[in-house]
């Protein structure tokens, strides 16, 4: 068993039994979506052959890309799920475009194929629909057969294709610690929502000016609950996405950030802290 799959399962066994039943029925649902979405683009040739030619206009840096943002919504599902159990900040959901979901699932089907069955794919392009479309009826690990799927294989379902893209991606190293973190700024749309709140009491500083946050002044508060002068925080926030004081890690548009930091809640979780800042 990898690191992955382990800090994925010590963070699922922090969950009661009611809470884990309403996870997989939402693991469940977000599996039928794409298999939906799959089946629609494989039985509509105008539809495939769009989603083929965007594909194949991409780079192989935008197609890690591409997986790197279905790894991060999916992770995102999780966390957001997880986290609504904790004290800790809860960030909305990250979604995926619909036109990328097509391209990603077809990525994927296509990686599947080749790992599958080498020599499947050695035949005219036009006849790729064709063959994918049998494989995904009788082989794919996208989809479910029609008997009925216990609760624990859709689990493990989930839990590995998370696993199996992160080694893919590679943001997360092979110990399960990330990467040496890069310096990104915090997304514009968590620092937007951020909270004005009033000073009371008196006698606290802002640690970037070093200066006194007057009684009675509205300032902004992390979800870590330290305070900043605006004219501070906001400057502070467009180069880096760390709390001044506690290093705590805001959300970025960064696809490789955003991975390592759902990366780190999981592992807090899992280890019982409550310390998510």
């Amino acid at each position: 068993m990898d690191n992955h799959y382990s800090v994925f399962m010590d963070a699922l066994s922090t969950l009661t039994p009611s809470q884990l039943s309403d996870l997989i029925a939402s693991i469940s649902a977000l599996f039928q979506r794409h298999n939906r979405r799959l089946a629609t683009l494989l039985s509509s040739p105008a539809l495939f052959s769009l989603t083929l030619r965007h594909l194949e206009s991409l780079s192989l840096h935008h197609k890690f890309l591409l997986i790197g943002k279905h790894l991060l919504s999916n992770l995102t599902h999780l966390s957001h799920f997880m986290l609504t159990k904790t004290s800790g900040p809860s960030f909305p959901a990250s979604h995926i475009k619909l036109r990328d979901l097509d391209a990603v699932l077809l990525l994927l089907l296509f990686c599947e194929l080749r790992q599958h069955d080498p020599s499947a794919l050695e035949v005219k392009p036009s006849e790729w629909r064709i063959v994918l479309c049998n494989y995904y009826v009788y082989n794919t690990m996208l989809t479910f057969s029609s008997l009925v799927v216990s609760d624990i294989e859709v689990l493990n379902k989930f839990v590995e294709s998370l696993s199996k893209f992160l080694r893919f991606v590679g943001v997360i190293d092979c110990d399960g610690s990330g990467k040496e973190a890069k310096e990104v700024a915090a997304a514009a749309a968590v620092v937007v929502a951020l909270p004005s709140v009033e000073v009371s009491g008196g006698g606290k500083e802002c640690v970037i000016c070093k200066e006194e946050m007057k009684q009675g002044r509205d300032v902004c508060k992390l979800p870590c609950t330290h305070l900043f002068h605006w004219m501070c925080i906001l400057p502070w926030l467009r180069k880096t996405n760390t709390c001044p004081c506690c290093r705590f890690r805001l959300p970025s548009d960064d696809i490789s950030g955003e991975i390592e930091r759902m990366w780190e809640v999981l592992i807090k979780i899992g280890s019982g802290s409550n310390s998510f800042f």
